[in-house]
């Protein structure tokens, strides 16, 4: 039941949109490049899920620059891509069949250098290249066909469950099979166009250690989030993929990473959450553009996905979501907690009460293994949806999760004019610098050496020299 609750977060890898996604025919020619009509409508709903376009008068001509290089070293020169630059802070970049490439600006963010951002562009026009979509859509026919065979022919649903698993891990290694394919050629793109044939394999390593470091913090709140892991695993095994190509098609150290104009053309850019979205401050979640604010439990980590804002507690066992919906206005809160949005309401703890001003209405639901507080308060012309779990409820647990919801309310002006995004800034080290220096004037929360390290692609034992450009994160 929380697993249903704290998952429901919409993101791509939910049914937006197929971030593997090649085209079982490939990009336009320039002179035709005009969108069609389904292609128009799969870019409004990525718009629409990585928050819009971000511009940026000097990263945009960075990225269209890069992809420029790699069409004119590809084996199809003649055809056409357009370029969007996402307004997201996940990790991700992906194709369109008619030769729309994405690329997030978390992903900008985390790369260090052209040469790591050509590796990732590079890639996905490798898939296109490849028709790995046509392919891939004849396994996902098969695993159709073995569904309907499993479910309204075999009577043994042992028999059938088996028979569908292993169809579903054929699919799997099938699309293994294609980001190794991807990899090689996105290698050898990036190399004839000059850049660094070992940007694949820095990025893939910074990429890993970027996934684990979020698994361990936040990022298991929602295994769906729609990043580039979801459908790029960035094993050892693909890094050494990359490196065994790398070196077919040049040698170490050749090749353009033009790393001094690429930290400078993203100097200044938005890190993180964005304000039209919300932001998360520790515990704290301040939305400008709704004007709300509220303060989750001691020890809870939160992350603002696209639908929701979801939270776990250090240490696990506890939980919490808070979204946003539709309620009439003459439907009481109490009713609608009784409506059945959530099963296994205890009627008998329905009660009415106000937060900050604002009416509200509270109650107890039980699952199997977790207990709930669900709060529903009604603000502006939105009803906002709290909900909090724990495997183990008690009295202090409920205390905390109400003196969370407690703190819900409208936030001031002077406070939505302060509410600025994160900035990445570039800085010189100086003598004697060390990472824990320059990572404690980041401003995150928690992991801030290993965060530090990360998105400078800097291993746990390298050091920094003076006149170094690394990376930082302010407010």
């Amino acid at each position: 039941m929380v697993a249903a609750l704290l998952l429901l977060a919409g993101c791509a890898s939910s049914g937006v949109m197929d971030k593997q996604a090649a085209a079982p025919e490939s990009p336009k020619p320039a002179a035709t490049a005009e969108l069609d009509p389904a292609a128009q409508r799969e870019h409004d709903r990525i718009l629409a899920a990585y928050n819009g376009a971000y511009e940026d008068p000097r990263i945009e001509p960075l990225v269209n620059q890069t992809v420029e290089k790699l069409v004119a070293a590809s084996d199809r020169p003649d055809l056409h891509y357009r370029v969007t630059l996402l307004n997201s802070p996940v990790v991700n970049a992906f194709a369109l069949p008619s030769g729309h490439l994405y690329v997030t600006r978390g992903l900008v963010a985390l790369a260090n250098d052209s040469s790591e951002l050509a590796s990732v562009m590079s890639h996905e026009m490798a898939h296109v290249i490849a028709h790995h979509a046509e392919m891939r859509e004849d396994r996902v026919r098969q695993v159709a066909l073995v569904s309907r065979l499993a479910n309204g022919v075999l009577s043994d649903p042992e028999v059938g469950a088996l028979a569908l698993a292993k169809s579903k891990i054929a699919l799997a290694s099938f699309s293994r099979t294609q980001e190794f394919e991807a990899d090689g050629i996105g290698v050898g793109i990036a190399a004839r166009a000059g850049f660094d044939a070992y940007g694949a394999s820095r990025f893939l390593t910074s990429l890993g250690r970027d996934s684990e470091m979020r698994q361990s913090a936040q990022s298991n709140i929602d295994p769906r989030a729609p990043d580039f892991l979801s459908s790029h695993p960035a094993t050892p095994e693909r890094v050494r993929n990359a490196q065994t190509s790398a070196r077919q098609v040049a040698a170490q150290g050749g090749g353009e990473r033009e790393r001094q104009a690429y930290l400078a053309a993203i100097d200044g850019m938005v890190y993180g959450d964005d304000p039209s979205e919300g932001l998360v401050r520790g515990r704290h979640f301040l939305h400008p553009k709704l004007g709300f604010t509220f303060v989750a439990p001691e020890g809870f980590t939160l992350d603002n996905t696209a639908q929701a804002i979801l939270g776990v507690k250090e240490g696990g066992g506890q939980a919490l979501r808070l979204d946003v919906v539709r309620v009439p206005n003459e439907q009481s809160l109490a009713d609608y907690l009784n409506s059945g949005w959530i099963e296994n309401i205890d009627t008998k703890s329905i009660e009415t009460t106000t937060i900050s001003g604002f009416p509200a209405a509270t109650a107890n639901a039980k699952g199997d293994q977790w207990s709930f507080r669900l709060f529903a308060v009604r603000f502006g012309s939105d009803v906002y949806r709290f909900i909090f779990a724990a495997k183990h409820m008690a009295p202090e647990i409920d205390r905390a999760f109400r003196d969370s919801v407690a703190s819900f309310r409208r936030m001031s002006i002077a406070e939505s004019k302060a509410a600025r995004p994160l900035r990445l800034r570039v800085v010189t080290v100086g003598n004697g610098d060390t990472v824990e220096q320059l990572a404690s004037r980041m401003a995150v929360v928690d992991h801030k050496a290993e965060r530090f390290r990360i998105l400078n692609g800097l291993e746990p034992g390298d050091r920094l020299n003076p006149g170094d450009m690394v990376k930082i994160v302010v407010e």
